[in-house]
């Protein structure tokens, strides 16, 4: 090319749409129809409404045709074959096969080789291998190209790779020949090299200008060569580095952010000095152009950092940086930033950051102003109301309706089954309670019906689960399945979940609003794009859809705030703010990370022609540069993520590095102003949280009768007693609970009284295999889960086999009377009487006649110490009673014995702990120390506290939420709480 071709810069730090629109209406000169005649080629859509948007904004209300703005990265062949003035088929190819079609085909063609990869695997490998298909499409290639590596010189596992690879070639081609399809990357590449053909032989008259491309896709590079060689074409780059000096351009690497533009001018058959400044421009290079370039050149030459002692055109004006302590803190000072901006008249502002998680808090501290921002990214549709109804009905489906994913399905705020949202919801409740906590029912809806105790109390419960049962029929079905058609299976799908989110008044809202328009375009696309795909395991079927929504975005069409935006690097391309905020300059961030490539290494890469992982890193270091040359622009960072310090970006390092050389710094700590307004948000002193609960209720309202273990939850936790008996609060069961110690000691127990009740005098012959017939009818069931006949049933026999000795020499001195008998024992006190209730696990009589109580404990018994206190009362409570003659067929005697038995059927089986000292002793000690605590609880001024001593307090209680205490109770220790 010679230096008349029409090939243009502007420099990063100039409004590139505004001075590429001020260029096009000076060609103008005036004529309001001389646009019409003009097409513009731009990198993407909303760089060609930005354009648009930018010519009104600077024709100033005249009347104007504005020119044919056509996007390179979406490109549609109507377009420009009317845009060219062509004729017949010149630019007319098979469409290109839609996303999730291919994906699903591609699932089916790796299953051939792999038949072991489930559904959801497949599609999850047939995403990777897209990637890799684009990959190489992009730099006209394809799968047939993999040929040519020569595998045998790589390691075993990529020449698996590889094989694997090739294999798929020649089917895929056969299945886009069957589809009348193409890839979609490969079809665009079709059309723009076409486009350039018919333009070389055939040079259109009309003006046509290629602005704001770098050029990265051979497709797009050679059509770009074939417009700046036409007589009235045109092709603007944006922000080529005219500074840097000759050493540094030829040393520039691909990660370097000129790397793209190098390649780019060479292919045009150009050198550097050739490209001319837009028309329009007045100065070669943006405020702060020396800088960047300064602070990006190629390591090979950044000796010259050395010459920098003269910093005064190095443009640090407008350029500020911001380390945040870590995410919220930047995420808060991004804000404030932004809200700051809108106290000046038409001002604008905008984030750019790939971080999505801090672009999601940004937007979420904007809503503390009532700003709904735009968010270019949008937000992905299995996070919307509809994406999650839709996820939920499947996994709980799949799952056979167990109790978590059912009731997370019926509980979700689009669930209405046709009534009125709080009817419906009741009657969930009401099912939840009934047969859903506690040990999972059976599976499916005729578990559940089962699991419902038929009276007129269940009477809602049955009737939304018959009404669950009719609407989910065909879904539950085609679910239980082996093997079902992925088509009907989504039909019966959507038509279950359609039902559970209509209103009482017919109105279907799953599909309302952008995310429902959304989630029904999707489901349309995956309709369409199952059929004639072989059956599926319906087990599989929740995470294929996740993995089929993945990618999937809800972008808002309106009501987001006209002069706030948040966007990615790549929506950021060519797009003018006042402010520009860099955020998540992290190193791994911004820059992200070179992709590991899972399919070739970095030989093979660069055997088969494709560019190296580092391109990345240079087309991320251009969108920097040109982000960062703003007028105004700040720099933003977290010092920590998660507790873990954080590497600041290369760029912010070597921008360091520059103004360290060149004797300059910039502040590194949050404006005083944005600090105080942040400090003043979240300021927490005017929050007082509320102290311990100490309620005390009127003496008609505290208890009269409880059982010897409740005493000792009454000495441990007193606000346990008072939620349980003066406010009538019970527990409610776990959802979906596997039985637990507690349902252990109950079976173990119950086996034991049964045997014991069996033999009360003499043990038989076959002692072990009657006490495990016993085990069996107790357990019952449950031996059939496999967690309970693995590791239960085994300790159970173990236990037997202890219990059984220690019984056969027991019953040398003692002889069973009791197991299992209730008593109770009134006490005379200042509020009324008050009765003391015990269930006994064991009581014996022995030899001298007097007691002996025994107590069966599958856990750990108490100590001694905490006996003796006064807060581990049961047994010695329990001896009160018995010498009181208070428990049923026993007469009043002395009691010789207390013991814990410890029945773990661990490594040591069992163990007999009895009590130290005097066992009548201990009663009556125990006696006054309730008797004590009686009175003191007849004061009505007497509070129940929480943990009123934390050392004394239970490990586990069912009431620790409603006391708060982990709020009023954090860092205290001991009597101080």
């Amino acid at each position: 090319m010679s230096e008349a071709v029409g090939v243009f810069t502007i420099p990063a730090g100039q409004p590139f749409l505004a001075a590429l629109g001020r260029g096009l209406l000076d060609e103008a000169a005036g004529d309001p129809l001389a646009l019409a005649a003009v097409t513009v080629l731009l990198p993407t859509r909303r760089a060609c409404r930005a354009l648009a948007e930018t010519l009104l904004r600077l024709g100033e209300g005249r009347a104007m045709l504005l020119p044919r703005l056509r996007p390179l990265g979406d490109v549609d062949e109507d377009e420009l074959a009317f845009d060219a003035g062509f004729g017949g088929d010149e630019l007319e190819l098979p469409p290109a096969i839609p996303e999730l079609r291919r994906r699903l085909l591609l699932a089916e063609l790796v299953r051939v080789p792999r038949p072991d990869l489930d559904a959801a695997q497949a599609v999850q490998l047939a995403e990777e291998l897209t990637r890799l298909l684009d990959a190489l499409q992009r730099e006209d290639l394809g799968l047939a190209d993999l040929e040519g590596i020569a595998p045998e010189n790589f390691a075993a596992h990529w020449q698996e790779t590889l094989k694997f690879l090739q294999v798929l070639a020649a089917p895929w081609q056969q299945l886009l020949a069957a589809e009348r399809g193409l890839d979609p990357v490969a079809r665009r590449g079709l059309l723009l090299r076409r486009l350039a053909q018919r333009w070389r032989e055939a040079p259109p008259d009309q003006r046509i200008v290629a602005a704001g491309s770098t050029g990265s896709i051979p497709a797009t590079a050679e059509l770009l060569g074939v417009v700046a060689a036409l007589p009235r074409g045109a092709v603007v780059l944006p922000g080529l580095d005219q500074i840097l000096n000759e050493a540094g351009w030829a040393a520039v690497e691909p990660s370097h952010p000129q790397y793209g533009l190098q390649q780019l001018i060479a292919e045009f058959g150009l050198t550097r000095e050739q490209i001319r400044l837009w028309p329009a421009l007045e100065s070669a290079s943006g405020s702060r152009g020396r800088l960047l370039s300064e602070a990006l050149r190629p390591a090979a030459s950044t000796e010259r950092w050395r010459d920098l002692a003269d910093a005064a055109d190095l443009g640090l004006d407008g350029l500020e940086r911001i380390d945040c302590a870590g995410p919220k803190e930047e995420a808060a000072t991004i804000a404030l930033l932004m809200r700051q901006t809108l106290e000046l008249p038409e001002a604008t502002a905008a984030l750019i950051t790939p971080d999505r998680t801090l672009a999601r808090r940004v937007a979420v501290e904007l809503e503390r102003w009532q700003i709904e921002v735009d968010d270019s990214a949008g937000v992905p549709l299995e996070t919307t109301p509809p994406g999650v109804l839709l996820r939920l009905a499947a996994t709980a489906f799949a799952s056979r309706l167990a109790p978590v994913p059912l009731l997370a399905m019926l509980k979700h705020p689009l669930a209405r089954g046709g009534r009125p949202a709080a009817a419906f919801k009741a009657a969930v409740r009401r099912l939840e309670r009934a047969a859903l906590r506690g040990p999972r029912p059976a599976p499916g809806f005729q578990g559940l019906a089962e699991a419902l105790r038929r009276d007129d109390e269940d009477a809602p419960s049955l009737r939304l689960l018959e009404t669950l049962a009719a609407a989910g029929e065909d879904l539950a079905r085609r679910a239980g399945a082996a093997e079902v058609d992925l088509q009907a299976l989504l039909g019966a799908h959507i038509g279950f979940a359609e039902w559970l989110a209509t209103d009482e008044d017919g109105h279907a809202l799953l599909w309302d609003g952008e995310a429902g328009e959304a989630a029904a375009r999707f489901v349309h696309d995956l309709h369409s794009a199952a059929s004639d795909l072989k059956p599926l395991a319906p087990a599989h079927y929740p995470e294929l859809l996740h993995h089929l929504m993945t990618g999937q975005a809800v972008r808002p069409r309106f009501g987001r705030h006209p002069r706030l935006f948040i966007w990615g690097p790549l929506e950021a391309r060519l797009q003018q703010v006042d402010l520009v905020i860099l955020g998540g300059l992290n190193e791994g961030t911004w820059p992200a990370e070179a992709v590991i490539d899972p399919w070739l290494s970095r030989p093979m890469r660069r055997r088969v022609g494709l560019p190296a992982p580092e391109r990345r890193i240079g087309l991320a270091a251009h969108d920097f540069v040109e982000a960062a040359s703003a007028p105004r622009a700040v720099l933003t960072r977290a010092a920590r993520v998660a507790g873990t310090p954080t590497v600041p970006s290369r760029w912010l390092l070597r921008l360091d590095s520059v103004l360290e050389a060149a004797g300059l710094v910039w502040p590194r700590r949050l404006p005083a102003d944005l600090a105080a307004w942040q400090t003043a948000l979240d300021d927490p002193r005017g929050f007082r949280p509320l102290g311990a609960p100490a309620f005390a209720p009127p003496l008609a309202a505290r208890p009269r009768r409880l059982s010897v273990t409740q005493v000792e939850t009454w000495m441990r936790d007193p606000y346990s007693i008072y939620a349980r008996h003066v406010l009538g609060l019970r527990p409610l069961e776990p959802i979906d609970a596997d039985p637990g110690a507690a349902e252990r000691g109950t079976v173990v127990h119950q086996a034991l009284e049964t045997f014991i009740a069996a033999y009360p005098d003499r043990l038989p012959a076959d002692a072990y295999e009657k006490l495990l017939e016993c085990g069996r009818r107790a357990f019952g069931a449950m031996l059939h889960r496999p967690g309970v006949g693995a590791f239960w049933w085994p300790r159970f026999e173990a236990v037997a086999r202890w219990f059984l000795a220690q019984e056969e020499m027991r019953r040398r001195q003692a002889r069973p009377l009791a197991t299992e008998v209730r008593g109770e024992l009134t006490l005379a006190a200042a509020g009324g009487a008050f009765c003391l209730t015990a269930l006994a696990d064991r009581i014996d009589r022995l030899a001298d006649g007097s007691l002996a109580i025994l107590d069966y404990k599958t856990g750990a018994p108490p100590n001694d110490r905490l006996i003796r206190l006064g807060y581990a009362p049961q047994l010695p409570l329990e001896a009160a009673i018995a010498r009181a003659g208070g428990f049923q067929g026993i007469g009043a005697a002395a009691v010789g014995e207390l013991a814990h038995w410890r029945l773990s059927g661990g490594r040591v089986p069992g163990e007999i702990r009895p009590l130290k000292g005097d066992p009548g002793e201990a009663a009556r000690v125990a006696l006054e120390g309730l008797e004590r605590l009686i009175a003191r609880f007849d004061d009505p001024a007497t509070p129940y506290l929480a943990r009123p001593r934390p050392a004394m307090a239970p490990r586990f209680g069912d009431y620790e939420h409603l006391a708060r205490i982990k709020e009023w109770a954090s860092g205290l220790d001991g009597d101080e709480a």
